[in-house]
């Protein structure tokens, strides 16, 4: 009966049904799920996707930039990527943030302990940047702390080969490797970047006309000249006359170009191309040129100087009386102010201005370093400013303004562009039309009056007389200006130079800011004491590297 009734309960369960349509119904959702599955992976494989397949939120938001090398003129590296570690955290991963933060903080004694522990608890976040460009032995040490979140990035690094050589001149770069002055900002308005990065990616390098040697030489004894005449700045260059091609250029106090924020401190300004100042006595040669290529005077038309000079109701006197007539070109060898005034009152306003215009030394001006200071006019251009400005008084501009107009003087009478680039990869540089603003008999006049002001014992550049060079020049000492004046024994003293001057190649301007007097000078802070002899010395030290061999 107990198995009857089973059998009879069994036969009433109806057929098809039970525990095995569920699972069949599971079955064939799960294989559903797989085949839409198959079927995106299908989608993705032949159509793509414009989504990262990493999680993007873990991705970071910056963008790596390659550079060319800088190479000066003989191929000497000045400035290179190489390949260096960049910390990064994932606060997600970080298992403890008050010890994360305490170890890096020791490491980087310049990280905020209390602003990292926030950055690395906030978890919302998956990428903090911690440190970019670390050397080999810092990025060995945070490896060997062990702790989980922290990796590195492999990106490129600037760096400069010759130290603060140039700093100036090179600029620098941001932490993304970006050109923030300098030549480095002039190759990427220039060239453009090349994004992403590889230790084995490399472009042509950028030549600069920059001699290594020259610029070595040039700073030490700018350097030397600071201490030796306790000056509050330096400026020089060494440019080819022929071509404006700058073979050194430097400021002092200088920046390291590794480090680009020293050139937003007060004292390291570029006091080169930047600052603008009234150079004195150096501008005598532009009244003088003006004078002979006009037909007012020629160098042996004799001037009456004897008399301080009245314009106005200002009073011109020399610094050195000489007690007789001038010749033309006894007073730019003696530097007589009322000479050279008396030449620019005759030719006027007018005919001073456009020759000044013509020498390109009214307009703003660049070179590949950035834009130079803007020349500084008097607001009427009167028989006062014309006076004053034939000795360097009126009108404020960089020296390397003043360098590149003096360069054509000198040159045969041909304008010329300062200028630090010798080739760009993939760039021909456009033909420049060669424009004349004096003519070549001019020139060689100006030229044998500038020896004799170095080379005659009554020249005010006699200091200046490197052995050997046949240097021609021209001193240069003015006033520093202040709010409604100028500063008491405060001056701007200058020297511009020449050689060799029977067929000139090179010229050599010093500027020194505030000089002192030293011992041997007495009292005496103008250029003949102290702007001569240094660029007496830098000629000696570096025209042997530019190919002038001394006699």
């Amino acid at each position: 009966m107990i198995e009857a009734g089973a059998a009879s309960v069994h036969d009433r369960t109806p057929r098809g049904t039970g525990l095995r349509d569920p699972v069949l119904a599971i079955a064939a959702l799960v294989a559903l799920a797989f085949l839409a599955v198959a079927a995106q992976a299908l989608r993705l494989s032949m159509f793509g996707t414009s989504a990262s397949p990493r999680m993007q939120l873990a991705e970071p938001i910056v963008r790596i930039y390659t550079r060319p090398d800088l190479v000066d003129r003989k191929g000497r590296l000045l400035a290179t990527d190489l390949p260096s570690h960049s910390l990064f955290a994932d606060p997600l991963l970080v298992i403890d943030p008050d010890e994360a933060s305490e170890k890096l903080a020791a490491i980087f004694p310049d990280l905020d302990p209390a602003d990292l522990r926030t950055q690395l608890a906030d978890t919302s976040r998956r990428f903090v940047w911690i440190k970019r460009g670390l050397p080999p032995a810092t990025a060995q040490r945070i490896h060997d702390l062990g702790m989980p979140g922290l990796a590195f990035r492999t990106e490129p690094k600037r760096v400069y080969p010759q130290g603060r050589l140039a700093g100036h001149v090179l600029g620098g770069v941001s932490v993304d490797n970006r050109g923030l002055a300098g030549v480095e900002r002039h190759v990427d308005e220039t060239l453009g970047l090349e994004t992403g990065y590889s230790a084995d990616f490399a472009r042509p390098p950028v030549t600069l006309t920059i001699d290594t040697g020259a610029q070595h030489g040039l700073e030490e004894e700018l350097s030397l000249a600071l201490a030796q005449y306790g000056a509050s700045g330096a400026a020089g260059v060494i440019m080819d006359v022929r071509n404006g091609a700058v073979l050194a250029a430097a400021t002092l106090p200088d920046v390291d170009p590794g480090r680009p924020g020293e050139a937003l401190l007060g004292d390291r300004i570029d006091r080169l191309g930047m600052s603008t100042y009234e150079l004195g006595s150096v501008f005598k040669i532009f009244a003088v040129a003006m004078a002979l290529e006009q037909g007012i005077a020629t160098p042996a038309t004799v001037i009456d100087v004897r008399v301080p000079l009245q314009v106005g109701r200002w009073t011109i006197r020399d610094i050195a009386p000489a007690g007789r007539p001038l010749t033309v070109r006894e007073v730019l060898v003696q530097s007589s102010n009322i000479g050279v005034a008396q030449l620019a009152l005759t030719a006027g306003a007018q005919r001073q201005r456009a020759f000044l215009a013509r020498l390109g030394l009214l307009e703003p001006m660049r070179w590949e370093a950035g834009a130079l200071g803007q020349p500084h006019l008097p607001e009427r251009w009167g028989d006062v400013e014309v006076a004053t400005i034939s000795y360097g008084y009126g009108l404020a501009l960089s020296p390397l303004q003043f360098a590149g107009a003096a360069a054509a003087i000198v040159n045969g009478g041909i304008k010329v562009r300062p200028h630090l680039i010798e080739s760009l990869p993939g760039i021909v540089p456009a033909a420049e039309i060669a424009e004349r603003v004096v003519s070549a008999a001019t020139s060689a006049r100006i030229n044998e009056m500038l020896r004799r002001a170095v080379a005659s014992p009554s020249g005010t550049g006699r200091r200046a007389d490197a052995a050997g060079f046949e240097v021609g020049g021209k001193t240069g000492t003015a006033e520093m200006s202040e709010r409604g004046g100028y500063k008491a024994r405060s001056v701007v003293a200058s020297f511009l130079a020449a050689f060799p001057m029977s067929a000139p190649r090179y010229l050599v301007l010093v500027t020194l800011i505030e000089p002192r007097p030293e011992q041997q000078s007495g009292a005496r802070i103008t250029a003949g004491v102290n702007a001569a002899p240094i660029a007496a010395r830098i000629i000696a030290r570096t025209g042997p590297l530019l190919g002038v061999v001394p006699r």
